[in-house]
């Protein structure tokens, strides 16, 4: 059922007493937090091994099949739910920024490919693979649950490991480009379009933020992402409006207020210029595929 809102979850909700990170099995997620079958938002990072089982994944408006081996990165703030018809096995691993920047600093985290919020983050896993992680997430899991109080360096140091195992296997970025001026400034702009797209929508905002002029802003997102950065801010106001028009009841003139536009009209206008379609033409879409794969 849809509600008003997305509820947004802390990574608190697994264990009152933990707030930075937690590692449990699959099965155990879908036995032991019915939560997670329906839409919220996340506040955390979650990385799902998924080594065996059925059923589907819905992050923001795609669909992922549970089935194995492989791993899907979950990013804070997207709309998330999951739903297993089959005993699973495999590993959740969730960590919010403050528990990896006690130690590392904050940019770092954002190096990593898949932790950027664009394109959702699904990764086919060889058997010879899923069974050396599977062989390091039951050490992470012995020392998050261990008798004695678990020592939270090491739990940063085998989460800093796992991330660096994900980037090196799917996207081996050189340590030039990771480490340069111009891949830090693009990974700033793309915290703060997080932060503010609902309020700046105009890119000399952020180029003013990051001491750059416009044009050079923007050529920095050709060589990152081949586009504009306008398109980027305009993708995630794209983004952020289908999440509220797929998984709630939001009438289209409070999504658009909630997302920062002046009217209703105005939000239709720019929604259809970017989608070809009206908010309202794609809610139903949503809807008639959702009823379709029911059946």
């Amino acid at each position: 059922m849809k509600r008003e809102t997305i509820s947004v979850c802390p990574l608190s909700v697994f264990n009152s007493h933990i707030s930075d990170f937690w590692i449990g099995s699959l099965s155990a997620v879908s036995e032991n937090y019915p939560f997670i079958e329906y839409p919220h938002r996340p506040s955390y990072y979650m990385l799902i091994y998924i080594w065996k089982a059925a059923g589907e994944l819905i992050i923001d408006n795609e669909r992922v099949l549970l089935d194995g081996p492989k791993v899907v990165c979950v990013r804070p703030n997207a709309v998330f739910s999951m739903r297993m018809i089959s005993q699973a096995s495999g590993y959740v691993v969730c960590f919010n920024d403050s528990f990896f920047s006690l130690r590392y600093n904050n940019n770092v985290l954002y190096r990593f490919q898949f932790l950027v919020q664009r394109a959702v983050a699904v990764f086919r896993v060889s058997t010879e693979k899923a069974g050396a992680w599977n062989y390091f997430l039951n050490q992470v899991i012995e020392e998050f649950t261990a008798e004695m109080e678990s020592s939270e360096d090491l739990l940063r140091s085998f989460l800093n490991i796992l991330l660096h195992q994900l980037d090196r296997s799917f996207y081996r970025l050189s340590g030039k480009e990771e480490k340069s001026i111009k891949h830090a400034k693009m990974i700033r702009f793309e915290q703060l379009v997080e932060q503010y797209f609902s309020v700046h929508r105009n890119p000399s905002f952020y180029s003013e933020q990051l001491h750059i002029t416009t044009n050079y802003l923007n050529k920095l997102c050709h060589e990152y992402c081949h586009t504009t950065s306008g398109n980027l801010i305009r993708a995630r106001t794209i983004k952020e409006a289908q999440r509220l028009l797929h998984h709630t009841q939001l009438s289209v003139a409070e999504i658009a207020y909630e997302i920062g536009f002046e009217s209703a009209s105005y939000f239709n206008t720019f929604y259809k210029k970017e989608t070809g379609v009206t908010p309202e033409n794609f809610r139903k879409i949503k809807l008639k595929l959702s009823k379709h794969e029911k059946y």
